[in-house]
């Protein structure tokens, strides 16, 4: 009897804790035709990299869209949700420019342009902070997620200009 209640119980228990599991599944933040073109683009650095930059770019001008549009009524919401499918699009730029590093791949080209994007996306977010600090109550839902965001970008500033540095070095030295 007692074995019989207590898998009730862990049933009910699961059952209780799916909605919250069900909630906090986040889907991919990649399309099946972008998906696709980064198949395509698997072994090629400098595609595979612009189109990261092209797929970020997209998820910013997305949530710029959303938030200039007045019919939007969960525009927290909206934006928590667009700010957190870019950060996983740069987060998967970053995961791949590691692999390419670690492939030995030259990056100074592709590195160039996803700097500007960096350059780029900073004075974007930092907009969106500037109009968040102008509405508090609804930039409360996302504004930890919106720092970690500007932390992540600051970050890979730093990172892609120390590795294109670096890269320019060795290939100084491949020359010699």
């Amino acid at each position: 009897m007692t074995s019989t209640l207590g898998k009730i119980g862990c049933i009910a228990l699961a059952i209780s804790l799916l909605p919250t599991a069900w909630a906090q599944r986040r889907a991919d933040p990649l399309n099946a035709l972008e998906e696709d073109q980064l198949r395509d683009a698997a072994q090629d650095p400098a595609t595979r990299l612009k189109l990261f930059v092209e797929f970020a770019r997209a998820r910013l001008a997305s949530l710029e869209q959303m938030r200039a549009d007045p019919k939007v009524t969960d525009r927290a919401l909206q934006t928590r949700d667009r700010l957190q499918d870019f950060l996983d699009v740069y987060d998967e730029l970053n995961d791949n420019i590691d692999t390419f590093v670690e492939r030995k791949s030259d990056l100074r080209k592709p590195l160039k342009s996803v700097i500007e994007a960096d350059t780029e996306f900073q004075a974007r977010l930092r907009a969106l902070k500037s109009s968040a600090d102008a509405n508090k109550t609804e930039a409360k839902q996302y504004d930890f997620l919106l720092t970690n965001v500007l932390d992540a970008v600051d970050a890979g500033v730093q990172d892609h200009r120390q590795l294109l540095d670096e890269q320019e070095e060795a290939a100084k030295h491949k020359k010699k």
